[in-house]
C-alpha cells in the first residue's frame, strides 16, 4: 500500500503512538487488529473485567477505520425488503433493531468518553436515476408503517435545492437518524478510552502465526501473547493469517479526496444542511463537509492490490459530475484504503473451535456495524450468545474459486454493475 497522507491524518489534534510488543505477554483476551472492531471489542470486554491485549500490525486506525467516508448509517448494508425475503420478518426485525442500536452505540461512546470527532447529524440518499425515486419514497413509507421509523422523509425533486446545488439527482431520502464524523479521530478516541479501561495496545507488531489449544498463543517477530481467547479483527487485511475464514470476504480498494477549504458559498452549494450524502449507484459516490469546510468525497474503487497512480485525478472526475462548480477548487489530499465485502453484503461473524472468534465483512457499512460488533462479542464471550448468534447464524458462502480464483469472477461482476451505473 502506498504511503499517502490523508486529510484525516493531517487534521488530528494529536496522534498517540503505542509501543511495539516485546517479550511474552499474558491476557484473558488477545485481539488482532486495532480498527473499530478490535478497539470496540477491547473497550467492551475491559469494562466487563477482562484483561485485554490488542496487537496491531501498523497503527491504530491504519486500515479502513481511519480512511473511510465517516458515514454512520442506520440499518444494514442490505435493505429490509431483502432481509425479510432472505431471513424472515423476525430475523429482519432483529437486524433492523441492531442497526439502530449500532448508530446509538457510536453516539453513546462518543458522549461517554468525550471523543472529539466532528460528529454531525443526517445522511441524504440520492437517486441518480429518476426510476429510483419511487423506490426511495416507498421505502420511507414502508419503514414508517412496518418499523415505526419516522426519522426519514422523502425529498421530491423540487426540494433538492434545499440540500445541494447539483443537477445530477432526481430525488432523495433524508435520513435524520444517521450520523457522520471524522473516522480517524473516532478510532483514536476509542483507543484512548480502551487504554483508560485497562487495555494494552501494541502497534507495529504484525502477527506472524498463532497456535490453538486450551489457550491461544499469538506470535509476532519480537514476542507473543498467551490468552484464553482470541478475536480476529483484521477484516480486509487478514490476507493469509487465517485461511479458514479469508475466503468468505473479498478485499476491495476505495478512494477518497479532500478539497481545499471551500468558501461559505461553495460549501452551502455542496451541502446546505451540512448533511452527509451518498447516491444509489452500485459503486456509490459518498461525501460530506469536514469541520473546516473541505469536501471529503469518495468515488471509484478497484479490485487489485495496487492503488491508482493518481488518486486525486481518479476520484476528481466523479466529484465534477456532481459539482461542476468545483472545477477550479484545488484537491489537497487523495488516499485509498481496503475494505472487505461478503457475497451477501452481510457481516461474517463466527467462531473457530472454542476460543477463536472472527468479525469481518462489513461491506462498506463498517463504522456503526464494527462498533456494535465489539459490543456483541463482549456479550458472547461473557456467555450471552443470542445476539452474536443472530448474525453468525445467517447463511453465508465463500466466494467461488477460493482465495485464488475469487478475483476474476468478482471483477467481472463489479465491472458489469459499474457499467450499468453509467448506462
Amino acid at each position: 500500500m502506498p504511503e499517502v497522507t490523508s486529510y484525516y491524518e493531517d487534521s488530528l489534534d494529536q496522534k498517540k503512538a503505542y509501543p511495539p510488543m516485546l517479550g511474552d505477554q499474558r491476557a484473558d483476551i488477545c485481539i488482532v487488529g486495532a480498527g473499530y472492531t478490535g478497539l470496540s471489542s477491547a473497550l467492551h470486554l475491559a469494562e466487563r473485567g477482562y484483561s485485554v491485549i490488542v496487537v496491531e500490525a501498523e497503527s491504530v486506525g491504519f486500515g479502513a477505520s481511519g480512511r473511510n467516508g465517516g458515514h454512520v448509517g442506520i440499518g444494514q448494508r442490505k435493505d429490509q425488503y431483502y432481509l425479510e425475503k432472505q431471513f424472515g420478518k423476525q430475523i429482519a426485525r432483529g437486524l433492523w433493531d441492531m442497526g439502530l442500536e449500532a448508530v446509538d452505540t457510536v453516539k453513546q461512546l462518543i458522549d461517554k468518553h468525550q471523543i472529539h470527532c466532528d460528529l454531525k447529524q443526517g445522511i441524504l440518499h440520492l437517486a441518480h436515476r429518476s426510476k429510483y425515486c419511487g423506490e426511495l419514497e416507498e421505502e420511507v413509507e414502508y419503514l414508517r408503517d412496518n418499523y415505526q421509523f419516522d426519522q426519514m422523509e422523502y425529498v421530491a425533486p423540487g426540494a433538492l435545492p434545499n440540500f445541494l446545488d447539483s443537477q445530477a439527482y432526481y430525488g432523495a431520502q433524508w435520513d435524520q437518524a444517521s450520523l457522520h464524523l471524522h473516522p480517524l479521530k473516532y478510532a483514536q478516541g476509542l483507543a484512548e478510552a480502551a487504554t483508560k479501561a485497562g487495555v494494552t495496545i501494541f502497534e507495529q507488531s504484525p502477527v506472524l502465526s498463532y497456535s490453538q489449544g486450551r489457550s491461544v498463543v499469538v506470535r509476532t517477530a519480537e514476542g507473543s501473547v498467551t490468552a484464553n481467547e482470541m478475536i480476529l479483527a483484521c477484516n480486509g487485511y487478514i490476507e493469509k493469517l487465517e485461511p479458514r475464514i479469508n475466503g468468505y470476504i473479498m478485499p476491495i480498494n476505495n478512494f477518497v479526496i479532500a478539497t481545499e477549504p471551500l468558501s461559505e458559498e461553495l460549501a452551502r452549494a455542496v451541502s446546505a444542511k451540512d448533511t452527509a450524502m451518498q447516491d444509489t449507484r452500485f459503486v456509490i459516490n459518498y461525501w460530506k463537509l469536514s469541520a473546516d469546510n473541505r469536501l471529503i468525497f469518495g468515488g471509484g474503487e478497484n479490485y487489485r492490490r495496487g492503488f491508482p497512480r493518481d488518486i486525486k485525478g481518479f476520484v476528481r472526475k466523479y466529484m465534477l459530475q456532481i459539482y461542476p462548480q468545483l472545477e477550479n477548487s484545488k484537491i489537497d489530499y487523495g488516499w485509498g484504503g481496503t475494505l472487505a465485502i461478503t457475497l451477501n453484503r452481510m457481516p461474517h461473524f463466527g467462531r473457530i473451535g472454542d476460543n477463536i472468534w472472527h468479525l469481518q465483512g462489513y461491506s462498506g457499512h463498517g463504522v456503526p456495524t464494527a462498533t456494535l460488533a465489539g459490543k456483541l462479542i463482549a456479550e458472547a464471550i461473557s456467555g450471552k450468545l443470542e445476539r452474536f448468534d443472530l448474525i453468525s447464524n445467517l447463511p453465508t458462502r465463500k466466494f467461488p474459486g477460493g482465495t485464488l480464483l475469487r478475483w476474476p469472477g468478482m471483477v467481472a461482476g463489479m465491472l458489469y454493475f459499474a457499467l450499468r451505473d453509467r448506462i
